[in-house]
């Protein structure tokens, strides 16, 4: 694939429109292809050996001539160009744009989404998930745009709730770690013990390890308070 140019895709790609009833022209004012059928608005393709930033830059200057405009680029093979396909055919169904593909060895056009308009289907189940982390976290303990290791959950802030109870009260039912430290579920957070802060004392019973009371020591940051 090295080897190949830009112009490589232009044989299949006028092949292929052809094939649909379009005349065909290369480099047409600032487009790479034009194709026009009958009294149709024209499509424009625009042409890359691989996806960039620039290349929908290109596409999105070409919907001011027509709303018909898609992006090609050459095939390769491996699950990582698979993968980079169905991450720009998302991008490129939000933009309004077409996207089709080239295997330069034999010709092969595959069209992965047509120009058009896309409202993408919201996930209600996502969503609510997403609210009900804002509306459990307490204080906003995070720098917005970190990274995902240290980020502070609520899940992290029940967990270091029960870790300050049990840093003042000793060890505890699980019970009664659940009502003083208002946290449901502590009885089987303290048994998953997720980030290593609990003990198992006895039965339904749970102590501080000496992890969790290093934790207790950042609890005014992580809570948010």
């Amino acid at each position: 694939m090295s080897s190949a140019r830009e112009t490589d895709l232009y044989p299949p790609v006028k092949a292929f429109l052809e094939d649909q009833g379009y005349t065909v022209k290369a480099e047409v004012g600032a487009a790479d292809v034009v194709a026009v059928r009958g009294g149709e608005a024209p499509v424009v393709v625009e042409l890359k050996l691989g996806f960039s930033l620039a290349l929908f830059h290109q596409c999105l200057e070409r919907l001011k001539l027509t709303d018909d405009v898609y992006l090609a680029v050459a095939r390769q093979p491996g699950k990582r160009f698979a993968k980079s396909v169905k991450a720009n055919t998302v991008l490129a169904r939000r933009l309004g744009i077409g996207l089709m593909t080239v295997r330069v060895s034999d010709g092969l056009v595959e069209v992965h989404c047509d120009p058009g308009p896309y409202a993408p289907r919201k996930n209600s189940k996502r969503k609510a998930q997403l609210l009900r982390e804002f509306a459990r976290r307490q204080g906003d303990p995070n720098a917005g745009g970190q990274t995902r290791a240290g980020l502070v959950t609520a899940y992290r802030q029940d967990a270091l709730k029960i870790a300050v109870y049990l840093y003042e009260a000793g060890a505890s039912k699980g019970a009664d770690v659940a009502r003083e430290a208002a946290v449901a579920k502590a009885t089987t957070m303290m048994r998953d013990n997720h980030y290593g802060w609990f003990e198992k004392v006895d039965k339904g019973v749970y102590g501080l390890s000496p992890a969790g009371a290093q934790a207790v020591a950042v609890a005014d940051r992580v809570l948010g308070a």
